[in-house]
């Protein structure tokens, strides 16, 4: 009966019962935790690139990215051409921790990227196969070379999904997360934003810290993200980093680094605390650094070395193909400038979309660093939380995200300016009371709009995601790859999509928004 069917089917028809089976057996059989799947329904077949072509021949400008992992898109051939010589060598394809060429390859060429002052002295610790693994040893090691058990995170971070994972195995005591402020411009915690917003997020840390009855004992260990992506596309400002990274070194707190989707170029600068020239003591690795395969790792200072043999491990740490696929990929980027032309697209595609959508009442801001772009969606005619003003529609691009170089707290930089088309750098000596507040709070999040833009660019051939603490960010994420004609087209789609969207909703031009000259 079934032949029977397909044979009576025409081709178009048979091309869409291929995808609709498979994604009901999918709904039928996987669990209520698919995510992705939910909001893409497609189904991949074949991909090169940019471009992902589904099971009904549709094609899509995949701006996911694997949430990253792609750094050099879909089957790149540098990519397919290591694996592939792994495979015809005969070489083991899991090997543990035991050492093999592929392995020496790759943490020869990891190291040939790190930041200088860590390379010289580093310890690699090949984890689980994901990033949330190398999370976990990270934490792990901190408590270990402390001997201390709390650990100071941030509000809007995301770090993978197994934080109970030690404490579950009996392998560590539960652990005492503090959650700090994070800067950013437009939903400053403190509502000021800016230096100030910035400023006052340091001296509350070094209260936290420094006060005996503050209840906050001295930590482990302190992770952040310099760029944060689940949180909403944030990058850090330059000088808070150095502030950051300033507070924890004078008290002998391990400064954990979390690359994990900012890593080999994606901010514009090969790891995302170059731009700051920071050099934390552990580097949590994962995502781009495999190829496209899984792969994690740490890269830590050799004084936190204080494990004993066997203290930390996973099955798959020795995975070849993966090692040989992020060899390969680590180098294309290096060898061919990639982090820099991500920095220059980056900062080119954010001008051009803070352009064409600042005119939009339910576009709140655009902002990112490097290929790690985001458009936070607001509610077009909506009061602010506290019944007092709201900016009156448009987005724009924050004062801070040209690149300012600055000088820390401490009356000094620890590195030489960041590049011109870096995010934010703030003077933390150096406060005032203007910041974003002047123009008036912002919008109330709109996850329900930002959900149909995402809708609207699947219609329209575009893969975005959304992020943000309300989940109203819309997120791109493009391979380091992306021709300038594709970064056109992607833009292109996703304004096309913003405006079927906000059709219904009035426009409120603000010209002269803070960052950029009126038109």
């Amino acid at each position: 009966m079934a032949v029977t069917d397909s044979v009576a089917q025409g081709p178009q028809e048979q091309a869409r019962a291929v995808p609709e089976g498979i994604l009901g057996r999918q709904s039928a059989r996987e669990s209520s935790a698919r995510t992705y799947a939910r909001a893409l329904p497609i189904v991949p077949v074949r991909a090169r690139g940019l471009t992902i072509e589904g099971a009904d021949g549709r094609r899509y400008l995949d701006c996911l990215s694997g949430a990253g992992t792609l750094a050099l898109g879909h089957n790149h051939p540098v990519v397919l051409e290591a694996v592939r010589g792994v495979l015809d060598s005969g070489a083991p394809l899991t090997v543990l921790d035991l050492a093999t060429p592929v392995k020496d390859a790759f943490v020869t060429e990891l190291f040939r990227t790190l930041p200088p002052g860590l390379a010289e002295r580093a310890r690699v610790q090949f984890c689980g196969p994901a990033g949330t693994d190398a999370v976990e040893a990270a934490l792990k090691l901190a408590r270990a070379a402390t001997g201390r058990t709390g650990v100071l995170a941030f509000t809007g971070a995301y770090h993978g999904m197994t934080a109970g994972a030690l404490a579950a195995s009996g392998g560590a005591p539960e652990v005492q997360v503090t959650r700090l402020p994070y800067p950013q411009d437009y939903r400053c915690p403190f509502g000021v934003g800016g230096p100030r917003g910035a400023e006052l997020g340091a001296r509350w840390t070094e209260s936290l810290l420094d006060d005996p009855k503050s209840g906050v004992p001295l930590p482990a260990g302190m992770i952040l993200e310099p760029v944060q992506g689940e949180g909403g596309v944030i990058p850090a400002p330059d000088a808070w980093l150095r502030r950051m990274r300033r507070i924890t070194a004078d008290r002998n707190v391990p400064l954990i680094a979390d690359e994990i989707q900012t890593g080999v170029g994606r901010t514009g600068a090969f790891w995302a605390v170059d731009h700051s020239g920071v050099t934390p003591d552990i580097m949590v690795m994962s995502k781009a650094i495999g190829g496209s395969l899984p792969l994690a790792v740490i890269v830590y200072r050799e004084e936190l070395d204080v494990w004993e043999p066997g203290a930390h491990a996973g099955t798959f740490r020795g995975n070849q193909l993966a090692m040989a696929a992020g060899t390969a990929t680590l180098a294309y980027v290096r060898e061919h400038g990639l982090a820099a032309r991500a920095a220059d697209l980056g900062a080119r595609m954010l001008s051009q979309l803070d352009r064409f959508l600042r005119d939009f009442a339910c576009v709140g801001e655009v902002r990112g660093r490097g290929l790690m772009i985001g458009v936070e969606v607001v509610e077009p005619e909506a009061e602010a939380p506290d019944g007092g003003s709201v900016v009156p529609g448009g987005s724009h691009i924050p004062a801070a995200s040209a690149g300012s170089m600055a000088l820390d707290a401490s009356g000094g930089s620890e590195a030489p300016a960041a590049p011109a088309a870096s995010a934010a750098s703030v003077a933390l000596d150096a406060v005032t009371p203007d910041g974003p507040e002047s123009a008036g709070a912002p919008r109330p999040a709109a996850p329900h709009l930002a959900a149909a833009v995402r809708r609207e660019c699947l219609a329209r051939g575009l893969i975005v995601e959304l992020g943000g603490r309300h989940a109203s960010v819309v997120r791109l994420l493009p391979p380091l790859t992306i021709s300038d004609e594709q970064a056109e087209a992607v833009l292109d789609r996703l304004t096309d999509a913003v405006t079927a969207v906000a059709r219904d909703h009035p426009r409120h031009p603000r010209p002269g928004a803070p960052g950029r000259p009126a038109d």
